[in-house]
């Protein structure tokens, strides 16, 4: 980066953050802390879900996404608009007339001590591992920019996230959610509007969209049907996107802490409820429009060179191995076939109403760009061998790269800032949300029951820095998991079906106690885990698996345990 881009990236980063400090001062108090006093109005608790949402992994590895696998990831969040209505009108009420700090208390007045804690344990392990992916995203851009070791990288990153956190609590993460969230999306449009730009005379968004789809990148509807029927393992398709990703927001938004607690900081159920609304109004086109932005990207790269592999990084030190000589192979056949597609789009416009299917590009066009990717797969196997510790697949790369080297100066230096400042904040709320159901769900009820507001308030921070330590450490074994927001919503998915299930039977099924709905929860989670591993079933799955075994189970249960009590009862008698 020039130094102007490191100038603004340096006093974005200050000024922001002296800002969430500066409106979190006089917050000293444990609801203070966590709840920011339960005094936001709708608008914030609107920016501060969908900045929590949105973290730097949204922003660096969707429209990699995109630009790998097409515009069909969007399917995921189909289900959202709908479990924001169920969510406003079933778990907000309960959670804000109970007054709780945390979803999971309500759990504890419904059926007992043990299944609140399993449910919290449930979200701190979930939610924590997370975490650690979300402090290594932002440790991608600082170690690419500066060809630090990633190790180092991660430490800063975490330390700086750690004094920022530890330091401002709910309040902050709030306030600076709101600016970087709007500032994020206008660097986002910048991107889109330079990769328009550098395209061929005569092409614009229209005919970029069209070279995009001609090569299947507007694969934004799916059905998941094959010659063989429906495929499971399909990870992104409308019915996985409504079924499933209905069950995936229904837990996290109703029943993660990181969520809850964000609309839990509204000065009135109202201010919730609406926050929530308008969430899932705005969700989908805004995730539409961040992946779009990566065809866009793609549809770029069809007339100008990109590289090889977006990680230049790893590229570097794998020319420095044995293997250099089959590397520069690959990048002269790569140079050949780039020629060829040179040769191919000369003389080819493409109008704005051109086919969105691959069957109307020229035979040969698609011949060359299937070669590519042959060559890109057989390139980064290459670079696997080279550096087995480096980062293989270049998704979250992609964007980062194009930023890098496109954007006009100073422009690069603030889209940095921000992406970096989206980790934050997210993770801000994270960190916060793992602080307070320690505090509350685990220290209170297990540890010391007398504990005073004081001493939780203190208790407060030091869990937050705990919490943090243990993200940084999760953060350095992060390497080689691909797609990073694939990454982090399969790991989601593994714990959530079990907690919504939890809630589900919470709030429906009256008569079903505290054993039947532990030991359902139990077993529905070692299932859930088993069924994960043997690769059956695409991710989304888990969670709509996950929560109607626990709500299976725990009716049998509830009718064998409940006649043992009955029994025993009767002997005692």
């Amino acid at each position: 980066m020039a130094t102007i881009d490191w100038i603004v990236l340096v006093l974005t980063l200050a000024a922001i953050v002296a800002y969430g400090l500066h409106k979190s001062r006089h917050e000293k108090s444990m609801e203070g802390y966590f709840l920011s006093s339960r005094s936001m109005p709708w608008w914030l608790v609107l920016l501060s879900i969908m900045g929590t949402q949105a973290s730097a992994i949204t922003f660096l590895s969707a429209p990699g996404q995109a630009f790998t696998d097409g515009m069909r990831f969007v399917q995921y969040y189909f289900g959202l608009p709908l479990a924001m209505i169920v969510i406003s009108a079933v778990f907000v009420p309960i959670y804000h007339r109970l007054k709780v700090y945390t979803a999971y208390e309500y759990l504890e007045q419904r059926f007992d001590i043990k299944t609140r804690t399993l449910s919290s344990l449930l979200f701190l392990i979930g939610r924590g591992l997370s975490t650690g992916i979300s402090i290594y995203a932002p440790s991608i851009i600082l170690s690419s920019l500066l060809g630090w070791n990633i190790y180092l990288t991660n430490l800063v990153m975490g330390g700086l996230l750690i004094v920022y956190t530890v330091s401002g609590g709910a309040r902050a993460v709030a306030y600076t959610q709101q600016l970087q969230f709007l500032i994020i999306m206008a660097g986002m449009g910048v991107a889109a509007w330079v990769a328009v730009q550098g395209l061929p005379e005569g092409m614009g968004v229209a005919e970029a969209i069209a070279t995009g789809g001609n090569l299947g990148k507007m694969n934004v509807i799916t059905s998941g049907q094959t010659d063989a029927g429906f495929d499971w393992k399909d990870r992104y398709n409308m019915w996985s996107g409504v079924i499933g990703g209905f069950f995936l927001a229904l837990s996290y938004f109703g029943t993660d802490q990181s969520q809850v607690g964000r609309y839990l900081t509204a000065r009135s159920m109202k201010e919730s409820r609406i926050g929530l609304l308008m969430n899932g109004l705005v969700k989908v086109p805004m995730q539409f429009a961040i992946l779009l932005v990566g065809v866009l990207v793609f549809a770029f790269y069809q007339f100008r060179e990109a590289p090889l592999f977006f990680n230049q990084t790893l590229v570097a030190q794998a020319h420095q191995t044995a293997l250099r000589p089959e590397l520069e192979a690959a990048e002269a056949r790569y140079q050949q076939l780039l020629q060829q597609r040179h040769t191919l789009r000369q003389g080819q416009p493409i109008p704005a109403g051109a086919s969105l299917q691959a069957g109307g590009v020229n035979e040969r066009l698609q011949a060359n760009y299937d070669s590519i990717q042959l060559l890109r797969s057989h390139y980064s196997q290459l670079l696997k061998k080279a550096v087995p510790a480096g980062e293989s697949n270049d998704t979250n790369y992609v964007f980062l790269y194009f930023v890098t080297s496109q954007l006009p100066k100073g422009l690069v230096g603030l889209l940095i800032a921000v992406i970096i400042l989206a980790a934050w904040g997210s993770i801000a709320a994270a960190l916060n949300s793992l602080a307070s159901s320690t505090v509350v769900d685990i220290h209170r009820q297990l540890i010391n029951k007398q504990c005073d507001e004081k001493t939780s308030y203190r208790l407060s921070w030091q869990y937050t820095l705990g919490w943090g330590l243990f993200s940084i450490a999760v953060a350095m074994f992060a390497t080689n998991m691909g797609s990073l927001i694939e990454a982090v919503n399969i790991l989601g998915s593994i714990f959530y079906g079990v907690i919504l299930g939890i809630f589900l039977v919470a709030f429906f099924i009256r008569y079903v106690k505290g054993d039947a709905v532990f030991w359902a929860a139990v077993i529905a989670q070692l299932a859930v885990i088993t069924v994960y591993n043997m690769q059956i079933i695409s991710f989304l799955w888990l969670n709509v698996i996950g929560a109607a075994l626990v709500v299976a189970l725990a009716l049998p249960l509830q009718a064998v345990l409940g006649r043992k009590s009955a029994a025993t009862a009767s002997n005692k008698a």
